[in-house]
């Protein structure tokens, strides 16, 4: 007769060997419950996104292990760069960003599918990532980005990590759009700004969210409005005076807004087990420069639910 231990996928043993003397009890140290490893699900948020380089640092320090990644965006920019060892080298380039560095290394194009192309980043992304294929990493990784012309959602899962990234950040307007295998891809946040589902679809026991935008407006609301032009009182300014909004930051708040609103409708339907929400308000999503002050404020938030994030693991501890 052979039993098989499915809870823990012991080889099986004979009847006899089971009821031995010399079997160990459950819980000795080679068959000491696991902890399971994190999920990250690493949302977008541009400038905000180095934030998500403070969260892996507090959690290295910890000893927290992580067992895969799935970002949008800067999400997936981070989460790449981390995979592949190259952390240090992202956060050395995101702390020596100034406006003037930010400015050389954008190319302005005319006539494309975005203000810029993108070639610079990607230049310098390839000297430390060239070659690198997504599947060759050691723990699951996935980019979202979004399929221009049909609206779907694309989960790259293999092949040039660079060209995944690119696809994931390619903000409409701003870069490029990134073309590959028949694909027209933008960036993922334009469906996905936070991608538990992803880690979800992947089976994870413990998926934690970083949520960049989630103190961006607040509670919404709906807001009754009369179009009508208010009569001047006698002694006011016959002109009101409005700040003027430019194309640019007309362009950064509307994307501002759609990826708050898309990230609480999406988690509300498919919640992570813990969410992380950074302060980045006054972050804006062009301030790259601002790099020191995010990160800071990542690890921050990470270090200060680094207990409830170990009795997490506790309560998902697999037999």
């Amino acid at each position: 007769m052979l039993n098989w231990n499915w809870n823990r996928g012991e080889a099986p043993t004979s009847g006899a060997d089971a009821n031995s003397g010399g079997n160990k009890p459950p819980h000795t140290p080679e068959h000491k419950p696991k902890k399971p490893k994190l999920a990250l699900a690493l949302g977008g948020g541009a400038a905000r996104g180095w934030a998500h380089i403070g969260v892996l640092r507090a959690l290295e320090e910890a000893g927290i292990e992580v067992g895969m990644v799935a970002g949008t965006s800067i999400g997936a920019l981070v989460g790449g760069c981390y995979l592949a060892g190259k952390l240090d080298e992202l956060e050395n380039f995101a702390r020596s960003l100034t406006m003037r560095r930010i400015a050389g290394l954008l190319d302005l194009t005319i006539g494309g599918g975005g203000l810029l192309g993108g070639m610079r980043l990607t230049k310098r992304m390839q000297e430390h990532l060239e070659d690198v294929a997504i599947e060759d990493l050691d723990r699951p990784f996935v980019a979202v980005a979004t399929e221009l012309h049909s609206g779907h959602e694309v989960w790259i899962t293999s092949g040039s990590l660079i060209t995944g990234l690119r696809a994931s950040y390619a903000l409409p307007g701003i870069f490029e759009p990134v073309k590959c295998n028949n694909r027209t891809l933008v960036d993922g946040a334009l469906v996905n700004p936070v991608p538990t589902s992803v880690c979800r679809a992947y089976e994870q026991p413990l998926v934690v969210a970083i949520n960049l935008n989630y103190d961006i407006f607040g509670r919404s609301a709906v807001v009754k409005h009369n179009a009508s032009v208010q009569p001047v009182h006698q002694g006011q300014h016959t002109k009101v005076q409005e700040a003027r909004i430019g194309m640019t930051g007309t362009m950064v708040q509307a994307f501002n807004i759609i990826q708050e609103r898309i990230s609480r409708a999406r988690l509300a339907g498919d919640p992570p087990d813990l969410a992380l929400h950074p302060r980045l308000s006054d972050i804006g999503l062009s301030e790259f420069h601002r790099a020191g002050e995010a990160i800071d404020r990542g690890y921050q938030e990470a270090q200060s639910r680094i207990t409830e994030l170990k009795r997490m693991q506790e309560i998902f501890t697999l037999p």
